[in-house]
């Protein structure tokens, strides 16, 4: 099984092997986890040998492992790349996630290819092409609207379509972002990103003055579909991805909780749909998607544009609120919490805004129960040094110990496969019979001699609690029935024996799921091959390899440049292009001022400026597109000091491609 128009895919993501396990377990249908290399996550990568422990986990309930080969290549790179595809392959991965073209001109193994969101999938046309160019999954963009996320859908009738559900987001257009290499060398689309967009910035505007001061203009709050679940559903998403492949255990345990949850409360009112994968996840906590990582929500462009997307204010995680600040000492404070909050906690780590509006942090070392809401707290520096603390402060508690220990614990969930069985006593023994959710099928046998049983209840009862006892298994009991050789009348049979039927049977059945699973498909790309939609591909296409030329020439691209990492683009050149607008956000935007008396035409759409130290773009606005380009350049020290492949895929180019705020090819 796999997402399908019929079934609907949990995606989760796991920065380890054992994290992947933990989110199967908690009823994610597929993972998604880094390979030894590639993977677009620095230090997010994992060995062979737990790529494969991890699948073998996976397939026991047929869910799928998807490897991320998603970043950008360099020639020198594809070989290694190619080999390592063969190795998760054979080490049971259902599918790569890639981003890099030139990989589909190699000897890959017969293994689904899947689109990574760094393609950058704004289009029905786009997701068409890569659909027939030999994808089965797609990713559209985080910034479409159901419309255009259903106009997509309506585009497709082989492969999958997958969106992003929860987590971070990058403010940019996946793929759509060079500023962390044009500063600091190191580039996102390969698993290298400095997260420029979570920094400070001055906002001026053409004459010099500032619009915002010292604000994180480019930090976005983080994506939560919760709400839009159905209406995703009926847009035609089928794979429901989670972020975080460098999230902890917690985060992936109660983040694949939450939507488990609300998937199969959904799947309930659909007969139509089913899950992904086998078997019925029971968690053995509340899911509270608050709780882990986040700098606020936001359902982003899903419902169209909205005023409240950013986080301004801080790119860290505030927590949720606790109480607030009631008396302070010179070693301690008292705190009031707000109705119903939860209890203080050695160890837990609170914040607050100082009177500069920024977060500070610190960790509690002993929280003394005081009565009532009230509690006194000793931190673990000196209360002098904790800026502007002071009565009436409000607090937020972004540690709870309480929750990381449930989180800790190993039994917080369990997933079992439905199983009927049916004792049926023969001539020369007993048998067993067994029947899973899935349709697969055993059928075991022992030989002993019948003996008639003195209470036939007793003995029934005693048969269906010895069969019933799936606890160390993947299955659970769904129904059990015994048939008697004498009608009504089952004989006595020991324990010893129907443990070792159970025991026998089960194993047979799993041998038998084994026995029956099957690779996903790898899809045929269309042969003629499809049609790129364009052809001139700039910079934006992120073309980094002679393989990923040859593929968009053999698409019927005419002119494709090399990639930003090339170091070809070294002048002003559109670094980020984002549908987040500053303006927007700002209340800045000409459209917002549209039918105010006064006001109305006096607002244009003129270049603003951020500064962040010595380091300094440009926004440029467009306004038919509604969307932000962050423009600037390479830093001189970067092609100084970064290793780069020159590529100039034309001696002298057959015409000159626009890469800046126009967006003619991307």
């Amino acid at each position: 099984m796999s997402a399908s128009p019929r079934h609907l895919e949990l995606l989760a993501p796991a920065k380890t092997a054992d994290i992947g396990i933990a989110a199967i377990n908690h009823g994610a249908d597929a993972v998604y986890i880094g390979g030894p290399d590639f993977g677009a996550r620095h230090n997010a990568g994992n060995s062979l040998a737990d790529i494969e422990r991890l699948t073998r986990h996976a397939h026991r309930y047929n869910a799928r492992i998807f490897i991320t080969l998603n970043t950008i290549l360099r020639d020198d790179e594809l070989d290694t790349a190619r080999d390592l595809a063969w190795q998760v392959y054979e080490a049971g991965a259902d599918a790569l996630i890639m981003q890099d073209m030139g990989l589909t001109l190699l000897d890959l193994p017969p293994i689904q290819l899947h689109a990574s969101t760094q393609c950058d999938i704004r289009t029905p046309e786009k997701a068409r092409f890569l659909q027939d160019a030999g994808f089965s999954q797609i990713v559209v963009a985080r910034e479409l609207t159901l419309d255009q996320i259903r106009a997509v859908a309506g585009s497709l009738d082989r492969a999958a379509l997958e969106f992003f559900i929860h987590g971070a987001l990058c403010v940019a257009y996946s793929g759509q972002c060079y500023i962390s290499h044009a500063h600091t060398g190191r580039s996102a689309n390969r698993g290298d990103c400095s997260q420029a967009c979570r920094l400070p910035y001055e906002v001026l505007d053409g004459q010099g003055r500032i619009v915002a001061h010292q604000k994180h203009v480019l930090s976005v709050k983080d994506n939560d579909q919760s709400a839009n679940l159905r209406a995703l559903v009926e847009a035609g998403v089928r794979s429901f991805k989670i972020e975080g492949r460098y999230k902890d255990m917690a985060y992936v345990k109660n983040i694949t909780g939450h939507y488990r949850r609300l998937l199969d409360d959904l799947l309930e009112e659909r007969t139509d749909l089913g899950r992904a994968a086998s078997g019925t996840t029971r968690l053995f906590f509340t899911p509270e998607p608050e709780r882990s990582f986040n700098r606020g929500s936001t359902d982003y462009f899903v419902n169209g544009r909205q005023d409240d997307i950013g986080a301004f204010d801080t790119p860290k995680p505030a927590g949720l609120a606790l109480g607030w600040v009631v008396k302070t000492a010179a070693d301690h404070f008292e705190l009031e919490l707000y109705a119903g909050g939860t209890a203080l906690n050695n160890g837990d780590t609170l914040t607050y805004f100082d009177l500069q509006k920024e977060l500070r942090g610190f960790r509690v070392n002993i929280a003394e129960a005081l009565g009532g809401p009230r509690w006194r707290a000793f931190p673990n520096e000196p209360m002098a040094e904790l800026k502007d603390l002071r009565k009436g402060v409000a607090l937020s508690r972004s540690r709870d110990m309480a929750w990381e220990r449930l989180m800790d614990s190993e039994r917080t969930a369990e997933r079992r496969i439905a199983v009927d069985l049916t004792l049926i006593e023969t001539p020369d023994g007993l048998a067993l019979q067994l029947g899973d959710e899935d349709g697969h099928a055993a059928y075991v046998e022992l030989a002993h001699g019948h003996q008639t049983a003195r209470d036939p209840a007793r003995a029934e009862a005693a048969m269906r609690e010895a069969l019933g006892k799936l606890g160390n298994t993947l299955f659970e009991a769904r129904a059990i029935s015994i048939q008697a050789l004498e009608r009504d009348r089952p004989g006595f049979w020991p324990a010893s024996l129907l443990n070792a039927l159970r025991r026998d049977g089960i194993a047979a059945l799993e041998q038998a799921r084994a026995d029956a699973w099957t690779r996903l498909p790898r899809a045929l790309p269309l042969d003629p091959p499809a049609r790129y939609p364009g052809d001139s591909l700039s910079y934006l296409a992120n073309v980094y390899n002679h393989a990923a030329q040859r593929f968009y020439l053999k698409h019927g691209v005419q002119v494709v440049e090399a990639a930003y990492e090339s170091h070809e683009a070294q002048g002003e050149v559109s670094l980020m292009i984002t549908k987040h607008c500053v303006r927007y956000s700002l209340s800045l935007c000409p459209k917002q001022t549209k039918g105010v008396t006064g006001v109305q035409g006096t607002v244009k759409a003129e270049p603003l400026q951020l500064l962040n130290g010595k380091e300094k773009l440009t926004l440029l606005f467009d306004c038919k597109a509604c969307e932000m380009h962050v423009v600037g350049k390479i830093k001189r020290a970067v092609l100084n000091e970064v290793e780069a492949q020159p590529l100039r895929f034309y001696r002298t180019r057959p015409g000159t491609v626009a890469g800046g705020v126009d967006g003619k090819a991307q």
